[in-house]
Order: structure tokens, then sequence, then C-alpha cells
């Protein structure tokens, strides 16, 4: 009697897939990986969840292993043969080899995208699918910083053969240029997250150069915005506060109060670690009061990261850099206590952070209650290294407190395994 496939079921709802919505895509990845259009409907996905399909046939198993970024077996299913039709190595190179090889430009050749040697908009919308599927796994924390680096490089790659191969109507040049830069900011964004700084600084040079073709505000906006943070990160401030004004001062800010805000609250942030305390409370005030302002129009995906849960997160950072731990604390537990539950990635860094602040302030074993609830949302290498870095930091912080207490000592001892 066939078993309910609970591990499927449970993927599907960590990464907000209907039976509808993961029929449309798998379908998508097949017509991409064979050239034919795919004909997977809700009724193979009820089989599936169902139990009654144990192993997917080779083009929709490798097909859904893309789209669900996990392994079969992760998901449940159950090979005929131990080592059956299977590409050879791990998830990993499965996902590399199908954009590698079955997303190239040959697909585009395929009637109904690319006639007559034009790109068209069914070719733009697949690519922003892929686009948005690197970022929709990003956030659910389940493919590590390297592989959506990796996945956001090809991506950009395979758009940049097809402007090659085939000539886009005037009217769409623009767009594939923006797609273009949005896709390489979202690669070095994942270099940061590794804290690879020179591979992130290589990435944003390339996507600023992209985003000048696309002549669009928002486009050269993402990448400023990572801009910022690569200097964040190298602790050059003076830089990151310059690329905060940038942001600041461009035409999609003067257009859009969310955007004012984010630019705002980048610049407090620099200006905090730049130890100018009164400049740096009043672009906070700045970004509160545009954020305020700011209505639910339609905007790039990116930017839907910017909502309630981490302008309290990014307020808690601009406290934190002026020592006001108690402030930075309250920040973190509402911005905790909103943020949505698809944002695994998230959740775990900021939980990291307020961990650290708990440490700061002396609650040591707090701290480390706190500290292991990270592990329990990202229990494997996938985390972000700035995720293992606040733990790190905040692992310091208990060791020179030189707590002899049975959680403080057992926390350090095991956190060493960890970070």
């Amino acid at each position: 009697m066939p078993t309910v496939n609970r591990k499927l079921k449970d993927r599907m709802r960590q990464l907000g897939y209907g039976q509808a919505e993961l029929a449309r895509q798998v379908s998508t990845e097949i017509e991409v990986l064979t050239g034919a259009p795919g004909k997977v409907g809700d009724a193979d996905v009820r089989r599936w969840l169902r139990g009654e399909t144990k192993w997917p046939q080779d083009r929709i198993r490798l097909s859904l292993e893309r789209v669900l970024c996990a392994p079969a077996e992760d998901l449940g299913f159950v090979p005929r043969k131990k080592k059956s039709a299977r590409l050879e190595g791990d998830a990993v190179q499965h996902r590399g080899l199908l954009v590698s090889t079955g997303r190239s430009v040959n697909a585009l050749g395929t009637p109904g995208s690319s006639e007559h040697g034009r790109l068209g908009v069914h070719d733009i919308r697949r690519f922003h699918r892929d686009y948005v599927t690197i970022l929709r796994h990003d956030d659910a924390g389940w493919c590590g910083p390297t592989e959506v680096e990796n996945l956001a490089v090809e991506l950009a790659s395979r758009i940049e053969s097809a402007l090659i191969a085939f000539t886009p109507t005037t009217r769409l040049h623009q767009k594939l240029f923006r797609l273009i830069a949005e896709v390489i900011s979202t690669a070095a964004a994942a270099s940061i997250d590794a804290r690879a700084p020179r591979r992130a600084r290589m990435h944003l040079d390339r996507a600023l150069a992209f985003a000048g073709l696309s002549r669009d505000s928002e486009a050269a906006y993402h990448v400023w915005n990572y801009m910022f943070l690569a200097a964040s990160q190298r602790e050059n401030h003076a830089e990151a506060v310059a690329g905060a004004e940038v942001m600041k001062r461009s035409s999609i800010a003067r257009r859009d109060p969310l955007y004012t805000s984010l630019g705002h609250m980048r610049n407090a942030n620099g200006l905090a670690r730049l130890r100018r305390p009164s400049e740096a409370l009043r672009a906070l005030k700045d970004a509160e009061r545009a954020f305020a302002r700011a209505d639910d129009q339609e905007r790039g995906e990116w930017m839907r990261f910017y909502d309630n849960s981490e302008f309290e997160a990014l307020s808690s950072f601009v406290w934190a850099a002026l020592r006001d731990h108690r402030r930075a604390e309250y920040n973190l537990h509402r911005s905790l206590a909103s943020l949505p539950d698809d944002r695994t990635r998230d959740r775990a860094l900021y939980t990291a952070h307020l961990a650290l602040i708990q440490a700061k302030q002396d609650e040591l074993e707090l701290a480390c209650a706190t500290g292991r609830q990270v592990f329990e949302l990202l229990p494997s290498p996938v985390g972000s290294r700035r995720t293992a870095n606040t733990l790190a930091a905040t692992r310091k912080v208990l060791v020179a407190s030189g707590s002899k207490a049975a959680e403080v000592t057992g926390w350090i001892e095991e956190s060493g395994q960890w970070i």
C-alpha cells in the first residue's frame, strides 16, 4: 500500500509551492532540459504526494530536483536500483550539469521560444523564473552561498550566450541587460555571504556595467546596495557611506520612498561604524520616515527582502554599532517576530546576532540557548559564513567572560565543532 510522501510535502511547503505551481515549474524545466514541452500536471504531483510514484522518470526526476534544489532521495523517492539512472556525484553536481548543459543556448532554438533567430518575451520570462527560483532557494536556506553564487553565474552566462546567439528586439534588449545585472548582483550577494570579498567585487563591477547598459535606475541601485555591503565587510566604512549616498540620490530613490528608506538605512549603518552617532541617528530617523510613507506597489523581486522585519534588523545593527545593546536587542526581537517563515537564512542570521547582543549584555546562559537555536535552523554547513562568524564572535565573548557555569562551558565546547 502506498505511503504518503511527507518529505516531498514538507519541501513544497517550505519553498511555498502548491501542486499546480510545482507542476508548471517542473514542466518548464523539462522543456529546457529536453527541448520538448513538459507535460507534468497536478495529477502527477498528487501521485508523488500519495506515494504512488516511487521513482519518477529520469527527465522528470532531474527537473524536480532542480526546482526543489534537493536530491530525489531527500524528497522521499526510492530508487528502483541502488545506482538507478542518476547522474554520478552529489546534488550540487546534478544541478550544475542541468544548468550548464540542459539549459544551454540550444534550448532557445525550440519552437515558440526564439523564432526567426530572435529572443522573445517567453525567453525572458523563463530566465526570470530561474532567477526567482535562485532567490527563493537562497531565502529558504536550502542552497549554500557557494551554490547560489554558481547558479547565478551560470544563469547570467546563459543569458549572455542567448544575447550573442540570437537577436533580441530593441524593446527587450535593455530588459535582458537589467536581468543580467540583477542575476550577477545575486552572485555578489552570495559571495558576501560566503565572506569572499574579492569575488564579490568582481561580480559587482560586472553587474554595474550591465546596469549601465540597461539604463535602469533600479538595476544600478541594486548593484550599489551590494557595493555598500561589500565595502562594509572589508570594514571600509567611508566607501560604504559613499555608496549609500549614491543610493539616496538615485532617481529610483527620488520616486519611491522604500528605496529612499533603504538608502538612508545603509547610510545610518555606515555612519554608526565611523563613530558619527548624531549623523547616524538622523539618517536612521530619515529611514524610518521614508519607510512609513512606502506603499505596496510592485517592485523588483530582489527588493521584497526590505520589509518590516528587515527594517527592524537593520535598525538593530545601527544601535549595536552605537553600543546601545538594549535597543539593538529590542529591534532584533521585533524583527524575528515579524520575519516570514520562508526566510530561514535570515532567521538564522538574526538569531545569531541576538545571541551576540545577549552575550555582550552578560546574559551568558540566555546567549547560549539562543545560539543553539541557530543550529536547529541551519544544522549543516549550508548556512552562511556571516552567521557562523557572528556565532564565533558570541563564543569569543563567552570565553572572555571566564564564566564557569555549566551551560556556558558546555556551549563553548560544543560550538567549537560548529563554527
